[in-house]
């Protein structure tokens, strides 16, 4: 049997610009794009960069779909970070919620502006020592 290797997760959205946007912070780039007249959607395909060929991200937006609604059978998508209270105060001031803050210096939750959950972990699972203002900040929501 050939070796099996992970080449993407889609993920249905409604607002392609938001949604890129929200990518982009996470330090994600567009790779590719692919348009479809006919069927009216866009493929969008993210990578880190310098990592292009491994595990990408596939955006799929159907063009006359305004709502996906919740319930998807989804989990969530994990990334590792340099630094996770660097990254979540990168995203908290682009104004995304900080729904899990990272208050073990390990972990921590966000949501895609289409409510897709994103966790955070601290690259190599390696804890920060605990820090203002993660500590005493609340969930928002669930994560």
């Amino acid at each position: 049997m050939a070796a099996t290797q992970f080449w993407h997760t889609m993920l249905r959205i409604s607002d392609p610009e938001k949604t890129l946007r929200f990518f982009e912070l996470l330090g994600l780039k567009q790779v590719d794009r692919h348009d479809n007249e006919e069927a009216r959607f866009t493929l969008y395909f993210l990578a880190v960069p310098g990592n292009e060929e491994a595990a990408q991200i596939e955006l799929t937006h159907n063009w006359d779909e305004g709502d996906y609604g919740k319930g998807r059978n989804f989990g969530h998508l994990c990334f590792y970070v340099d630094n996770i209270y660097d990254t979540c105060r990168h995203l908290s001031d682009a104004g995304v919620i900080i729904n899990r803050p990272p208050r073990d210096g390990v972990m921590a939750f966000v949501k895609t502006p289409d409510d897709i959950s994103i966790e955070l972990v601290q690259a190599e699972k390696k804890a920060l020592p605990p820090q203002e203002p993660w500590l005493s900040m609340p969930n928002v929501g669930s994560w």
